[in-house]
């Protein structure tokens, strides 16, 4: 987001000029690679909330890293085109190619794991029956064999070393309604998707399609696409995908995420619409407040600060808060403060949230530095 209070940083509110997205992510550390962080968690989804660990891979621990045993090395043979530059990336957060502007409320960026963590954990039960995509022979459009011979033929390449079991067993659960061939592959795709999240959001992107296209009628593999395609920059691609998992999946989805993309297109009044149409009653508190940085941001997109403060406001936000939800919530705070013209109390704002960014995942002390000239 453009904006050194919130429109600066691919957090802020005010969109750079190409419309990126503002919501979430305030303050995102560039240093860091912008990594996926968690979604708004909804526990009533088995989102599970910050700390719960990441949702593509199994939690005792053990997962292995794929990228590979020689990771550099490894690692360009994966990606198709050799290794890409950091500047290049469109990812969600602060770490944002310099020529998008920086912004600083973006969805994404600080919250600890969370969109790599959210994209391949079940988030609801998958509907339709354990057969579903085995049996299903309805007519075919003219060209459909082709198109998908042509498009696995073009199938990211995938490390011979990958176990399946590393994927959440909820996801591996909703994805036996395929043959076990296509549903291994399915999960090897998901499973990369969520390792090059944060480093190559575009090759992310390339196995989270992978997997949309093997299994487009499993809810999980559509959110995950969603969620690659968010990370990517692909805001009309993840609105649409994460669409359709909330509607296969009949809950919330990634409401905040939704919302954002609505920015990230330039339609701030939409996100907003968005938020209110939400029955919040069945979010979780952390979710609530990632939609409240996100209806903040979108009001300071339209120049409506004071309404941005109030939002935030209601979140409750206190200086004896603790973790990374306090974090965020404090520095989007502390942004819209400073653009109502409320340096002072911006200033203590930000101060409370470097005391609670223990894990210095903001840039709050550049933002702090930057009000002391």
């Amino acid at each position: 987001m453009a904006d050194s209070s919130s429109r600066s940083s691919h957090d802020g509110p005010c969109r750079s000029n190409e419309g990126r997205p503002r919501g979430g992510s305030y303050g995102k550390k560039r240093s860091e690679g912008g990594k996926p962080r968690r979604s708004g968690n909804q526990n009533s989804e088995s989102r599970g909330g910050q700390g719960h660990g990441k949702r593509w891979e199994k939690q005792d621990g053990d997962r292995r890293s794929y990228r590979g045993d020689s990771e550099n090395s490894q690692r360009r043979n994966d990606r198709d085109g050799g290794e890409r530059k950091r500047g290049d990336r469109k990812g969600y957060r602060s770490d944002r190619p310099g020529n998008r502007g920086e912004r600083r409320d973006d969805y994404r960026g600080d919250r600890g794991n969370r969109f790599e963590s959210k994209g391949l954990k079940r988030q609801h039960s998958q509907r339709g029956g354990s057969d579903r995509d085995k049996h299903f022979n309805g007519p075919m459009r003219s060209g459909y064999r082709e198109e998908r011979i042509t498009k696995r033929l073009n199938e990211p390449a995938l490390p011979a070393d990958i176990d399946v079991r590393d994927l959440d067993p909820m996801v591996l659960q909703d994805l036996k309604v395929l043959a076990k061939d296509n549903a291994d592959a399915v999960a090897k795709h998901m499973i990369m998707a969520a390792v090059w999240m944060a480093e190559d959001p575009e090759l992310a992107l390339k196995h989270a399609r992978a997997a949309k296209d093997r299994a487009g009628r499993v809810a999980i593999a559509r959110e995950t696409c969603g969620i690659a395609a968010y990370h990517a920059g692909e805001w009309k691609e993840a609105l649409s995908e994460l669409r359709a998992a909330r509607r296969m999946s009949g809950g919330p989805g990634l409401i905040a995420v939704m919302a954002d993309c609505e920015r990230g297109l330039g339609r701030p009044e939409k996100a907003i619409e968005l938020a209110r149409d939400e029955d919040t009653k069945h979010l979780d508190h952390d979710t609530r407040i990632e939609l409240a940085i996100v209806v903040a941001g979108a009001r300071l997109d339209l120049g409506q600060s004071e309404s941005a403060v109030a939002i935030l406001e209601s979140m409750n936000p206190k200086e004896s808060a603790s973790g990374l939800e306090a974090a965020r919530l404090s520095y989007a705070y502390a942004d819209a403060l400073l653009q109502a013209g409320r340096k002072e109390d911006a200033r203590r704002w930000f101060t409370i949230c470097k005391e609670q960014d223990i894990d210095e995942t903001t840039d709050v002390v550049d933002r702090l530095e930057s009000l002391s000239h």
